[in-house]
């Protein structure tokens, strides 16, 4: 059970009551209701994190390996659960998924295990010269300012999930998509 409400369209002043609504989706989830109990965070984080999303310099595969690999060291079950169906439809595989999930990248090639232990590092603020060097090869400065800011948005969005606890709107797919019909 999540530790906030999760509010509801009525709640909300009526500029910011769109804001419950997952552009993706369609309708309210939890991650905006929850949100939503101050609707001035909500809006500053939904400009913040689709500024991120759209411009990080990223193709869409490449977004969805970063806000995965996020997911999955905070840990936010939420967001992986969200990110898991996004990411297959721009073209990332289950095996893919499964081995961000297992936090080994074989699957990947040289560039992109770099870029997802890169962003493993920032999630842990432990990046390195050493590492930042290596992914600094295959990405430009504007680059990685997109994957950092990325990275940082979507820690950040990670922590406030799981302080509230807020819970997926469907059984969770689990970490290596073990709860898949």
């Amino acid at each position: 059970m999540a530790r906030i409400p999760y509010a509801t369209k009525d709640e909300l002043p009526s500029e910011y009551q769109d804001l419950l609504v997952s552009a993706l989706q369609g309708k309210p989830v939890n991650v905006y209701s929850a949100i939503g109990n101050n609707p001035d965070v909500l809006y500053g984080l939904r400009t913040f994190l689709g500024s991120l999303w759209q411009d990080s310099g990223l193709d869409d595969y490449h977004r969805e390996l970063v806000i995965l690999t996020v997911s999955r060291e905070a840990p936010s079950p939420y967001e992986w659960h969200q990110h898991v169906n996004i990411a297959r439809d721009v073209g990332i595989s289950d095996a893919e998924i499964r081995q961000i999930a297992e936090q080994e990248y074989d699957a990947f090639d040289d560039a992109e295990a770099a870029l997802l232990a890169y962003v493993r590092a920032v999630v842990n603020d432990d990046v390195t010269d050493e590492l930042h060097d290596t992914v600094s090869k295959q990405y430009d400065p504007c680059d990685l300012v997109g994957v950092a800011g990325l990275a940082g948005g979507y820690t950040g969005l990670a922590r406030m999930l799981n302080a509230f606890a807020v819970e997926t709107e469907d059984e969770f797919v689990g970490w290596s998509l073990e709860n898949e019909e």
